[in-house]
């Protein structure tokens, strides 16, 4: 009889991000770009994946007001990312798919941010994505990126 065995990720890194914490915004997402960069890893895929963590660590910043995660899994065959907050949630998860809308507050619309990119720019450069969301209770966010797709 064959034993499941729960994979394990070869790498995993984890970046706290703050809310409303623009002079650092995007600082995650520059430092998965050059670890995977150091890993090797494709052109491509690394494009895809700091695409996916600017975006999600924007969305931190602008909304997650107790601050949130991202957290990165590296496995032989694929990069899982993950955004954790508790912050106020989505209210309708379809409308913010939509490019263009937004929720954005005042603040950060007046600093440039908040065109309504961010959940469909994640989803768009994602091969598999999932979302959760519970209004007032915060929100869980994966995105997949297979490493070998198509090849």
């Amino acid at each position: 009889m064959r034993m499941n065995k729960k994979e394990v990720p070869l790498l995993i890194w984890k970046f706290p991000v703050n809310f409303r914490d623009i002079e650092k915004a995007g600082e995650v997402a520059n430092k998965i770009k050059k670890r995977l960069q150091n890993l090797g890893m494709k052109s491509e895929i690394v494009w895809r994946a700091s695409i996916i963590c600017f975006e999600g660590e924007m969305n931190l910043v602008l909304f997650a007001e107790k601050g949130g995660l991202t957290r990165v899994e590296v496995f032989p065959d694929r990069i899982d990312i993950f955004f954790e907050d508790e912050g106020p949630g989505v209210k309708d998860v379809n409308l913010a798919l939509t490019p263009g809308y937004s929720t954005a507050p005042d603040w950060a619309i007046e600093m440039g941010f908040g065109a309504g990119m961010g959940l469909y720019n994640i989803k768009k450069n994602s091969d598999l994505f999932e979302i959760f969301s519970e209004e007032s209770k915060g929100t869980w966010i994966h995105s997949r990126i297979y490493l070998n797709k198509g090849t």
